[in-house]
């Protein structure tokens, strides 16, 4: 009997197919294995299949190499995650372009409960170490998996700080898994493989070449329920992962720094932008991503209900019954004048009752 791995691995070695082409071929005919068994004339009728792809896909030159790759991952204790297996990353099947097959090495459940992506500048300030350390300790007790890039910089005090609080951290690479980049941190991947991992959709022998990264952030923006944007510059690899993250629907947070700082000015943007929410603490984080007690939660919000003004209440409300409402529609249906609707709902999210989404949409916490 053949091994499905053997094709599940190939059709992501076609030239020309993509994560999302290989996903719609699959879907055709089935299955990885009947792509390269169905005839020409069945794969010139799928859309978007044209006579070069068709012939990539007929000459089944991609196999032998697959071949080779399944040999290193049984050498290697390398678990291959193909996109249709129950322990593959829940969480990526949402986004459009999720890899097809992953690789992975190590002991943590990559469809944790709680999944917190950890992001930032390689050229970390004293500040920056410090606040990464501090959330971290902070989140020790919130029972959740670390996920980072293994860069240098916040990606490397993130995962560090993160074996030394006892908090399993995965890193995703953009290479293989034959190879270690940087190469300082060969040590602390090491010890991530016993309370972690090793992640990534790059078979061995792929070198970590720059138009890697961008496809490793996909990764890390969504395996994650919250991506904390600790320190960055208004351009890099952290807030393409924001962006991304973002565009997935998920939890943004940045860190604020003082407006001079060159590796806060991306931070600070984000919150300006509403495109990420202003934290202070891992408290921050825990409460707004509802990780706190439920019980607690419920008093605060009581209390700090009783302190709302009449629009505020009225604001509230209607987004707690609806979940999320933009600025267009709180102002319809609460009849309340759009500036005193921006106002109230400045106050609400300064409370920690309300949180800011792309697109000027509110939802109540």
């Amino acid at each position: 009997m053949e091994n499905p791995l053997l094709y599940q691995i190939g059709i992501t070695l076609i030239p020309g197919i993509g994560d999302v082409n290989g996903k719609r071929l699959i879907s055709y005919c089935g299955s990885a294995e009947a792509v390269f068994k169905s005839s020409r004339k069945a794969l010139s009728i799928i859309p978007g299949m044209g006579d070069s792809l068709v012939n990539n896909i007929l000459s089944q030159k991609v196999l032998e190499r697959a071949e080779k790759e399944i040999k290193f991952i049984e050498r290697n204790d390398i678990r291959a995650l193909y996109y249709q297996d129950e322990n593959f990353p829940q969480r990526l099947l949402n986004c459009y372009d999720h890899p097809l097959m992953l690789y992975y090495k190590g002991n943590a459940d990559l469809n944790h409960s709680r999944i917190v992506a950890f992001v930032g500048t390689r050229n970390a300030t004293d500040y920056g170490k410090t606040v990464c350390r501090e959330l971290i300790d902070g989140l020790s007790g919130k029972d959740v998996l670390l996920i980072s890039g293994l860069a240098y910089g916040i990606d490397s005090c993130a995962h560090r700080h993160s074996l030394e609080s006892g908090i399993p951290t995965v890193g995703v690479l953009g290479h293989g898994l034959d190879k270690l980049y940087p190469s300082q941190n060969r040590k602390l991947s090491n010890e991530m493989i016993e309370n972690g991992g090793l992640l990534t959709d790059f078979m061995s022998e792929t070198k970590p070449d720059r138009e890697n990264f961008p496809k490793r952030n996909r990764i890390v923006a969504g395996m994650s329920d919250a991506v904390i944007v600790v320190e960055s510059d208004q351009k890099g690899g952290a807030l393409i992962t924001a962006e991304l993250a973002n565009s997935y629907n998920r939890d943004v947070f940045a860190v604020p720094g003082r407006l001079g700082d060159t590796y806060s000015r991306g931070c600070n943007f984000f919150i300006k932008t509403n495109k990420a929410a202003l934290i202070q603490s891992a408290e921050d984080i825990a409460y707004i991503m509802g990780w706190d007690d439920k019980r607690e939660r419920q008093q605060i919000q009581t209390e700090l209900f009783v302190q709302l003004s009449e629009e505020e209440k009225v604001l509230f409300s209607l987004l707690s019954d609806s979940g999320t409402l933009s600025v267009d529609k709180l102002v319809i249906h609460s009849g309340i004048t759009p500036s005193k609707v921006a106002a109230g709902l400045l106050n609400l999210e300064f409370k920690g009752l309300v949180q800011t989404l792309p697109g000027k949409q509110y939802k109540a916490l």
